[in-house]
């Protein structure tokens, strides 16, 4: 497949592959509303050029949000177009925050060799993962109804991958199929059973399982200062395609 904008086709497939409660589309721009649970769900994108006037399209957007009790918050890749966007939310007080490194990997060739863990790969969501995950990274109790929502309108072939060491819950992951790209999202290793491996026999399942489902790339999206999963995507063949970041005004 011929990519013309990669930072573009990622963008769209990374918020086609985990859906928001509510969305509005103003102008080019993407407005995401999910009760408040994760920036990417509650944010707004300028996924696509604009022609209105800037200052009063923040406007609309401040107003918007504050409608549904949210905070505004941009969300920003490191794009030459956008420069203009991000310098006005700096001048009008908005706080760069989150670094996301995303990267993508080539999985036509891709092998993997079964270690003494077992991951178990579901196409729908059960009980036992969504509980698996929300305590592994502690979300809040008043996100997991949310969360389980947005789970389940996810428009793709879903991947619910979780690995066990002898019977013991150790790591899970989503991976979502669109075209011919995999996308690997939540992928968790619970605190005890962390710097042990057990992340990238998931990730090689994930993959293998993205590959025999007809994926050629593989793509992840991971906090810049997150420096053990920068190492573990770098040591898998990831790189660096692009970078997005949040502009948030002080509440």
């Amino acid at each position: 497949m011929t990519i013309n904008n990669p930072i573009q086709t990622i963008e769209e497939l990374s918020l086609n592959a985990l859906p928001c409660l509510q969305q509005i589309l103003d102008d080019g721009w993407v407005l995401r509303f999910a009760e408040g649970y994760t920036k990417r769900a509650n944010s707004i994108t300028p996924l696509y050029p604009s022609y209105e006037d800037l200052t009063q399209k923040i406007k609309r957007c401040e107003n918007t949000y504050h409608g549904f009790n949210l905070r505004p918050i941009f969300r920003l890749t490191n794009e030459p177009r956008l420069e203009i966007i991000d310098r006005t939310l700096n001048e009008l007080g908005y706080q760069k925050q989150d670094l996301v490194s995303v990267q993508v990997k080539d999985i036509k060739k891709i092998d993997f060799f079964p270690d003494r863990a077992i991951v178990t790969l579901d196409s729908d969501i059960s009980e036992e993962w969504l509980d698996r995950y929300v305590h592994a990274v502690n979300t809040p109790v008043q996100h997991w109804n949310t969360l389980s929502t947005l789970l389940d309108i996810v428009p793709h072939p879903t991947c619910y991958a979780m690995l066990k060491d002898r019977g013991r819950f150790c790591s899970c992951g989503l991976g979502v199929l669109a075209k011919n790209y995999l996308g690997l999202f939540f992928i968790a290793t619970a605190e005890q059973y962390r710097g042990r491996g057990y992340a990238q026999q998931l990730i090689l399942a994930m993959l293998k399982w993205g590959k025999n489902n007809g994926a050629t790339q593989a793509y992840v999206q991971v906090e810049a200062k997150n420096i053990n999963g920068i190492n573990l995507y770098n040591k898998l063949g990831f790189s660096e395609v692009y970078q997005y970041f949040y502009r948030l005004k002080p509440e």
